[in-house]
């Protein structure tokens, strides 16, 4: 078809995630006007509507849901070809793309970047932080490289590559530092302190308490680890966080930690990315650099 490009396409699919044409723009580092005027060229080619066009939001046709599912799979090829050429030269260069959940980011990240920095002089490192779906979401449309996260994720077009194991310790307010540890029956009675909706740490921690959040149970929830320990200090509950988080968390707050008894609640943090990705043996890589790193251990 001729005077289709590829911006075309990332236009459109950025307009089709987002329903909104101020959102999509901004994704894409353009104007509104600027993205209306590519959308209306797409539709011209094609010689069909793609979207009806609301006062708040956009909806797709039935045309243009089908070509924004085509449009992902054209340009997830596209990026492969890419990664294909990349992988041919040898050693990681050029722009990574890389998610972390942020139950681990905080801790993880800076040390990753200072040792795939020393290995790989060359790669410009894209980090971004993101809850699991959003990064599972993202791998698969090709937005990612690839990504850290709790395994498993159980996605059938997903390599994963465990990196290591960690426990959950209890944090509880510093005066109750000579009391016995809670078993998980009595945990789950307590005021237990969440991370909210959508992070995989808080169904770990109702998994270990064998809590819902459905029961009458007094639940709070928090926006990060941060937010929850200082609640503690506060004496408002208890929480459970990854031992990788103690010592960044703790250290500003009038606190105790203990470790549970077992069988020890714990998870496995891994990495991610497409099957179908050229550069597997380069990702294999970084996994290496992952394990070589120092662990912090509460």
């Amino acid at each position: 078809m001729n005077g289709l490009t590829m911006k075309h396409l990332r236009y459109f699919v950025a307009l089709a995630r987002h329903g909104h044409f101020g959102r999509a723009a901004e994704t894409c580092g353009i104007s509104q006007p600027a993205l209306s005027v590519q959308i209306k060229e797409l539709e011209a080619l094609l010689g069909a509507p793609l979207i009806e066009r609301g006062a708040r939001q956009i909806r797709l046709s039935g045309l243009g849901e089908e070509l924004a599912e085509r449009a992902k799979e054209i340009l997830r090829a596209v990026d492969e070809l890419n990664d294909l050429a990349r992988a041919a030269q040898g050693p990681l260069t050029g722009r990574l793309r890389i998610g972390v959940i942020p139950t681990v980011a905080p801790y993880l990240l800076p040390d990753l970047i200072k040792a795939l920095g020393q290995r790989n002089p060359d790669l410009d490192i894209r980090p971004r932080e993101a809850i699991t779906g959003s990064l599972i979401r993202d791998l698969n449309e090709a937005r990612l490289d690839l990504a850290v996260v709790a395994l498993p994720v159980s996605e059938a077009a997903l390599h994963e590559e465990p990196l290591f194991e960690e426990d959950f310790v209890l944090v509880r307010p510093a005066a109750d530092a000579g009391l016995p540890v809670p078993r998980p029956e009595i945990l789950r009675e307590m005021r237990l302190l969440l991370l909210e909706e959508g992070h995989c740490f808080r169904d770990q921690a109702l998994s270990f308490c064998q809590a819902t959040t459905t029961g009458p149970r007094d639940l709070m929830e928090g926006s990060s680890l941060s937010t929850l320990v200082q609640m503690v200090g506060a004496g408002i509950g208890v929480t459970l966080i990854p031992e990788m988080a103690v010592a960044t968390e703790t250290r500003s707050a009038d606190v105790s930690v203990a470790r549970l008894g077992a069988p020890r609640p714990k998870r496995t943090v891994g990495m991610v990315w497409r099957k179908s990705s050229p550069m597997g043996p380069q990702f294999a890589e970084i996994v290496n650099a992952v394990r070589d790193l120092p662990r912090r251990v509460a």
